[in-house]
């Protein structure tokens, strides 16, 4: 059954036997498979609970056993619709508004978010490089607060322009998937080795003319003039990339008022992972996520470190 919305949702997963039911069907296609000692070949059913025991390692398990659900006190229930709004609102999802959701604290909430957080970047680090077929649309942008706005406890007083802001850049494939990081600084340096770490040689490359882009080895690079308002000419355009910081900054402003830099990767990660998915059903989108969930497990003291 396709879960379009959240009634849906909640009407095909009704019970904790429901959830744990469909993530084994998702986790273990072919079987059930021991976390412990990835054996297959005797797994006995425990009569308590939702859980199985290796015939070969003699260790207990459930399907939850190496995911990020792994000792988490919340039924699956919940976690199922904290995917679903995670994968579903384009924008994002406050702490504050999925504790509302869901009926548990802001900060279960907050932890639950940066465990999904981290999933959508393991599923962001499985992809490989974008281009190839595909044209390629490469730009940066700065994410932050302005100083005159800031408190004056909170300001640098080191000049203007992007001082205090952070810099992301970002590369989009025409009808397809994107790519964003953190760079440090947005020299020729930093921008092509971005490029050449994320987009395959000898693809079509579009960028602004931002000097960090000039002498770009290895690709047939095309260029528009913003400073003289060019912004299409042809088929030469940035306007994928610029939607996707479009999305990016409407969910920094009117969603999470702020990002600490120290988890703008996972930030990034989410919205990314977003886009990528945009084509499925949302049905399919909780499913990629669901299936992405094993290997990652987030503690809470190495997310607050």
């Amino acid at each position: 059954m396709a879960y379009r919305t959240l009634l849906e949702l909640t009407d095909t997963f009704k019970t904790e036997a429901d959830c744990v039911k469909h993530l084994e069907k998702l986790r273990w296609p072919k079987g059930i498979v021991c976390p412990h000692c990835a054996s297959t070949r005797k797994i006995y059913r425990v009569s308590r609970g939702h859980g199985y025991k290796c015939a070969d390692c003699k260790k207990p398990f459930s399907v939850r056993k190496g995911t990020i659900f792994e000792e988490s006190p919340l039924p699956l229930r919940k976690w199922f619709v904290a995917a679903w709004l995670v994968t579903t609102h384009r924008k994002g999802i406050s702490s504050t508004q999925l504790a509302r959701e869901i009926g548990v604290t802001q900060k279960t909430a907050w932890f639950m978010l940066g465990r999904l957080r981290d999933v959508a970047e393991a599923m962001g680090e499985s992809g490989g490089p974008l281009g190839g077929d595909k044209e390629v649309e490469v730009d940066e942008t700065y994410l932050g607060g302005k100083e005159k706005n800031k408190h004056k406890s909170k300001r640098l007083h080191v000049g203007r322009g992007m001082v205090g802001k952070q810099a992301v850049a970002g590369a989009c494939e025409r009808n397809g998937k994107v790519k964003a990081m953190m760079v440090d600084r947005t020299t020729k340096e930093t921008l092509h080795n971005f490029i050449h770490s994320n987009v395959v040689m000898g693809s079509k490359l579009y960028t602004d003319e931002h000097g960090g882009y000039r002498y770009l080895q290895g690709f047939d690079h095309e260029t528009i003039n913003h400073s003289v308002g060019e912004y299409v000419r042809d088929q030469a355009h940035t306007q994928g990339i610029e939607s996707f910081w479009a999305l990016l900054k409407r969910g920094y402003y009117g969603t999470f008022h702020s990002f600490t830099w120290k988890h703008l990767p996972r930030y990034l990660a989410e919205f990314e992972t977003r886009w990528n998915l945009s084509k499925m059903t949302s049905d399919e989108r909780l499913n990629c996520m669901l299936e992405s969930a094993p290997g990652r497990r987030l503690t809470y003291e190495r997310l607050i470190a």
